[in-house]
């Protein structure tokens, strides 16, 4: 049996190891962190996504957990690739260290495969001198770049379902790689070389942010015109080539909110790419400014944030604006409290609903979660009922039906009657049902 060690079991790792262990392989999954091991190896899981439990009680028979690097077959690196948020930087250390634990039990004919994301020519500059060390040359190992595509909440299906590119330093270590992957994957596989895998992974999400970047600064601008630019997105996406996404108080994730600043490391030719992460950086800060407007002379006010995870109906919060608006908010002097039915950890104390917005002034949506919608406002026991949505996720009808003053994010709305009565035709939420405009990765 072909024996596979993944190094790193975190969001990534853990699934692509349970799903090469389901598929036959021995798997051997490393990770320095002892407590990780120990919760895998009793049969619990750390980390949670749909359809994840089940497949670990399938795959478990193949797989162990441990926190050395053994002899194998097979090596996938899947360690995170932080960015050091001072400098722009991209911080390699934990792909420099799962190469430095590989290289001494590397032998010919292995291959490595790196799934973090790293900047363009980190494999030729980096990781394979590191694995050289192991005295075998690039072509005596095989070696590939297989970025993951994948999201937070349906990791598992997207793993299985999305196409994927094998980046190899010879077409023996792409059809290698390309034989492991096949063993699960039903998407198309491209095979290409290892910079380009490399570079096609950060062009995709920096395509994102610069598309979400535009979309926020419509918002804005939309608001200076008087237009409401829920509606306008959504009539602009009937056109056959337009697929504007919709805006919101900024990104978070690990690959949006990062990628683009990896290809920014090496070349001087990146403006465009600076300036979108700077306008989407900003949201937070215009959030700020639409509520200085709502609560006015207000005396010490309280804001109930909904939502502190980066994406829709999951717990990750990684890189989400919502701290960035957080810690703004407290600048000027306001108190935060934050309901989050997803989240159990954060920076900040997260409250039932109940807690959240006793006495509170006003309601700040930065995250779309599903159950926010279920929420009766009627019920809500709070000082002033302003409501600030910046997804355009709540029923205004009914917020307003109870008494909420409430101001949408990109809503300048200030038209003629007849026009409104044109206008309110249209169902009250936006984006309509056939509209291509999505927030997936937002």
């Amino acid at each position: 049996m072909t024996k596979i060690c993944v190094l790193g079991l975190g969001y990534i790792g853990l699934p692509t190891a349970l799903l090469l262990a389901k598929s036959g392989f021995e798997v051997i999954g490393v990770d320095v962190n002892e407590r990780v091991v120990k919760t895998l190896n009793q049969g619990q899981l750390h980390i949670s996504d749909p359809g994840l439990p089940e497949l670990f009680e399938e795959a478990r028979r193949n797989f162990v957990a441990q926190t050395v690097v053994p002899e194998a077959d097979i090596y996938l690196i899947a360690v995170p690739t932080p960015l050091n948020a001072h400098i722009r930087v991209s911080e390699l250390g934990y792909v420099r260290s799962a190469a430095e634990m590989i290289y001494p039990h590397l032998r010919k004919g292995n291959l490595v495969i790196l799934e973090s994301t790293v900047p363009p020519c980190a494999s030729e500059k980096l990781v394979i001198p590191i694995l050289e060390k192991s005295g075998l040359k690039a072509g005596e190992f095989k070696y590939v770049h297989c970025p993951e595509r994948a999201i937070p909440g349906k990791t598992l299906y997207e793993m299985v379902h999305n196409d994927r590119i094998m980046g190899g330093i010879d077409n023996e270590s792409a059809e290698s790689a390309r034989s492991v992957y096949s063993s699960y994957v039903q998407g198309r596989i491209y095979l290409t070389d290892v910079t380009t895998a490399e570079f096609v992974k950060l062009i995709e999400n920096t395509y994102r942010d610069i598309n979400i970047a535009i979309a926020n600064e419509f918002a804005q601008v939309a608001e200076d015109y008087g237009v409401n630019v829920w509606e306008a997105v959504d009539l602009a996406n009937k056109h056959p080539r337009v697929n504007i996404l919709q805006p919101g108080p900024g990104v978070g994730g690990h690959c949006i909110a990062v990628d683009p600043w990896f290809l920014t490391e090496c070349s001087a030719k990146t403006g465009l790419i600076q300036l979108s992460r700077e306008i989407n950086d900003s949201m937070p800060n215009y959030v700020i400014h639409l509520v200085r407007e709502m609560l006015g002379d207000i005396r010490e006010p309280t804001l109930t944030v909904f939502g502190v995870s980066y994406k829709n109906d999951i717990s990750d919060t990684r890189e989400t604006p919502a701290l960035k608006f957080i810690q703004l908010a407290e600048n000027e002097g306001y108190k935060v409290k934050c309901y989050d039915p997803h989240v159990s950890t954060f920076e900040y104390p997260v409250y039932d609903l109940d807690e959240a917005v006793r006495d509170s002034d006003c309601i700040v949506l930065i995250t779309g979660h599903d159950l926010f919608k279920r929420i009766d406002p009627a019920k809500l026991s709070m000082r002033h009922r302003y409501l600030i949505d910046t997804r355009n996720h709540l029923n205004k009808a009914t917020w307003t039906d109870a008494g909420f003053e409430i101001k949408t994010l990109g809503d300048g709305l200030v038209r003629s009657e007849a026009s409104r009565g044109v206008a309110s035709e249209q169902p009250e939420q936006s984006p309509l049902p056939n509209s291509k405009a999505t927030t997936k990765g937002v």
